[in-house]
């Protein structure tokens, strides 16, 4: 009777090579107390490493998310945005999370570039919105054509609406749209006749307390935080000015970041709309703790870490989300927020 194959075999060369390592490593490997994360407690005795078909069964907005993930509006009416949209769409029909379109506002003058948007097949039946300026809806509203945006979310078989409210990005924006009346006038206007759901977001400098207050009040369907700390678009609109704008400059650091944002909402009663955080995450720990902390239902925002793999190959960016996922799962396996943050 022959032995009976040991437990452990392991390659005794890739052993040896990793003990070497660990070794030669060892003085590259100190970490200082000082550098702790002091967010979360962590968890060993109660993880499992996540496997390949784990999930994070979430819903938003009514709509079943295998991820609490959803990809923030980028990009529309320039030479990759087919690639870029087509990709996006195909990783959340895939991995089944939402998507924001970027402005749409091409399609508002004509159909040339409607390819670009037309991503609906890719999603299944995965929550798709639309995007547009509250400069355009703005203009609409004064020219009673807001029949013209519900034909643009019907004709890209949109389940919804985004509207980005940007004021110190027009502001910043050369020949930039400038806000005629209160959007909080003009949005009750349009949900007046909007019969799918809306959903008003920041671009970079976040939402106060007041006006979040307001939006919580009107019949939307969610708020996107578009927070400070992540990509400002008055920052790359003063970038793109040849005017230096002395004065404009300062107003680029004004804002409330994402862990303000969530801090204000928590505070108020009966908040009854859902929100995608989103805006100033470095890590997937910034995303995790943010959507631990607001006692609301919520998705996590992501726009410019796929963007660059959203232009390479559909794999490229594949492999870029299963990374993420991966430590998205551990986060939630082996971490818990704290209970006196």
């Amino acid at each position: 009777m022959g032995m009976s194959k040991p437990v452990f075999s392991p390659d005794s060369f890739e052993l040896a090579q990793r003990k070497k390592d660990h070794i030669e490593l060892t003085h590259k490997s100190k970490t200082s107390a000082a550098t702790v994360d002091g967010r979360f407690d962590y968890e060993p005795l109660f993880f499992t490493h996540p496997t390949p078909n784990d999930t994070w069964s979430s819903t938003f907005l009514g709509f079943t998310f295998d991820f609490p993930i959803w990809v923030s509006s980028m990009t529309g009416g320039i030479e990759k945005a087919k690639t870029i949209n087509q990709n996006l769409a195909r990783l959340c029909g895939e991995f089944k999370l939402g998507m924001g379109l970027g402005s749409c506002r091409p399609l508002l003058s004509g159909q040339e570039r409607f390819d670009d948007f037309d991503v609906r097949k890719y999603l299944g039946d995965q929550p798709l919105f639309a995007n547009i300026g509250y400069a355009q809806v703005e203009d609409l509203c004064q020219a009673d054509k807001f029949s013209l945006l519900h034909e643009m979310v019907k004709s890209l078989t949109a389940n919804g609406l985004i509207i980005h409210l940007n004021p110190l990005q027009e502001w910043f924006q050369p020949q930039g749209d400038k806000f005629q009346v209160s959007p909080l006038i003009v949005f009750k206007k349009f949900l007046e006749e909007a019969t799918y759901p809306v959903i008003i977001k920041e671009v970079g400098q976040g939402i106060g307390p007041k006006s979040l207050k307001a939006l919580l009040d009107l019949p939307i369907a969610g708020i996107e935080f578009g927070a400070y700390g992540g990509t400002n678009f008055s920052l790359l609109e003063s970038l793109r000015s040849s005017d230096e704008g002395e004065y404009k400059k300062p107003f680029i650091h004004v804002g409330h970041t994402a862990l303000e944002m969530v801090e204000i909402l928590n505070a108020l009663p009966d908040k009854k709309k859902e929100f995608i955080i989103s805006g100033g995450m470095k890590t997937v720990l910034d995303g995790f703790e943010l959507k631990s902390r607001l006692k609301a239902p919520s998705v996590i925002g992501m726009a410019s870490t796929f963007l660059g793999p959203a232009q390479e190959d559909y794999s490229v960016l594949r492999a870029h989300f299963m990374e993420m996922k991966e430590a998205l799962l551990v986060a939630k396996k082996i971490l818990n927020l704290k209970e006196n943050q």
